[in-house]
């Protein structure tokens, strides 16, 4: 299973040396979070392409980029995210009203199309065009909501899309990738790597003041061969 970190819980001040020592610890892969301020609950407003642009030119095209969009207009607006150096735009299904559409048209722009899914959606909304996408992703927590607890009963959801992936794959189909995200740390690492995820996006697991990153990374990793 590949971690990627999430850059909300890093200091802004300092982002470019701190995703520098994400990038010397090994890791491969950002996840860039943004929220207009309209669509998440909490009225959260993040960042936009301007900063993904710094972020791609200050680590370079070696570095894996997607950007999880939770915002109200990521069908009118994805090709910014493009412009700004994505390899992946990942937009959520309850906020676009034709996802294949969509779909369509990021792969003609170039870039991979994930669809990302809360808690309470289920799986079967995305099932009809899940040969088409490059990645899911199931959120294991309410997007803009503090202070959550990672929610176990997503199991089923992840167990039902490895299971649907896995027969894509086998009949010939596209190997999309499944990621989680939300309360992920070292402690439930082995638990959701085991229920087939791929990828697990990991906040203030991976970039707080306890510890390092590369030591941070390496308790998910010791957790995970345990």
């Amino acid at each position: 299973m590949e971690v990627t970190p999430s850059i909300l819980t890093a200091d802004f001040s300092r982002l470019g040396e701190t995703l520098e020592e994400a990038v010397a610890a090994g890791i491969g892969w950002i996840h860039m979070d943004v929220m207009d301020g309209n669509w998440v609950v909490n009225r959260t407003i993040t960042f936009g392409p301007a900063l993904i642009r710094s972020v791609r030119d200050r680590l370079g095209s070696e570095v894996t980029i997607d950007c999880h969009l939770m915002i109200t207009n990521a069908e009118e607006t994805w090709d910014q995210y493009v412009d700004a150096g994505v390899d992946m735009v990942i937009a959520h299904i309850e906020a676009v009203g034709d996802f294949p559409a969509l779909i369509e048209n990021l792969h003609d722009a170039g870039v991979q199309a994930g669809c990302v899914l809360n808690p309470d959606t289920p799986a079967e909304d995305v099932f009809p065009f899940l040969q088409d996408l490059d990645l899911v992703l199931v959120m294991s927590i309410v997007p803009g909501k503090g202070g959550q607890q990672f929610m176990p009963e997503v199991e089923d959801k992840v167990r039902a899309f490895r299971a649907a992936i896995d027969a894509q794959s086998a009949a010939g189909g596209r190997a999309t990738k499944l990621m989680i995200d939300g309360g992920v740390k070292d402690h439930n690492a082995a638990m959701i790597a085991e229920w087939g995820i791929d990828i697990a996006v990991v906040g203030s697991g991976l970039i707080n003041d306890s510890g390092t990153i590369a030591e941070n990374l390496a308790a998910i990793t010791t957790a995970l061969d345990e």
